[in-house]
């Protein structure tokens, strides 16, 4: 059993999630706007940021893969469930757990780009810089962490771990 580090817990999550409804609230305060999780990982953070919203929204999900069964991206994404929403002269806020190489985010902007939205932003529950390969403009970043590998509050290891009410760093 690998062992677990407290990087955030249950209370410092909610306040985060909280503050960052109340920015994107305001900054979408009359706009169409459409939040787009990216499965997994994102179900419980985007759950929780999407109940604060003080605001109307559409709410639909991407599956994309860089990951599978490794601590390690791929470097290849693969699309595993497309959106069902006509996000055409929409305000997209893609949400994701962590941003970590940056190449599955400039994938998916890539591929929604071609259709007709009126802006995709991001926003990310952790941006972590360890493997960065890409540079990537993240609009809503609640924490940022330098390295490590994390778990819980929706993100996983080889699909474990997820169920964690707060974030660990996981050594293996």
């Amino acid at each position: 059993m690998p062992e677990l580090v407290l990087v955030l817990n249950e209370k410092e999550i909610e306040k985060k999630v909280s503050l960052m409804a109340d920015k994107i609230s305001k900054d979408y305060l009359n706009k169409n706007l459409v939040v787009i999780g990216i499965l997994k990982g994102s179900f419980i953070f985007m759950a929780d940021l999407v109940r604060k919203l003080s605001i109307p929204c559409e709410i639909d999900f991407i599956g994309a893969s860089s990951y599978g069964f490794e601590d390690k991206s791929s470097g290849t994404i693969k699309i595993t469930k497309d959106i069902n929403i006509d996000i055409k002269d929409k305000h997209i806020l893609l949400v994701e757990d962590i941003i970590d190489t940056g190449l599955t985010l400039k994938h998916l902007k890539h591929y929604l780009k071609g259709s007709g939205a009126a802006e995709i932003k991001v926003c990310t529950l952790l941006d972590k810089h360890e493997r960065r390969k890409l540079e990537v403009e993240i609009d809503y970043t609640c924490h940022r962490i330098d390295e490590g590998f994390i778990v819980g509050y929706g993100i996983d290891y080889a699909e474990k771990y997820r169920n964690l009410p707060a974030i660990y760093h996981i050594k293996t």
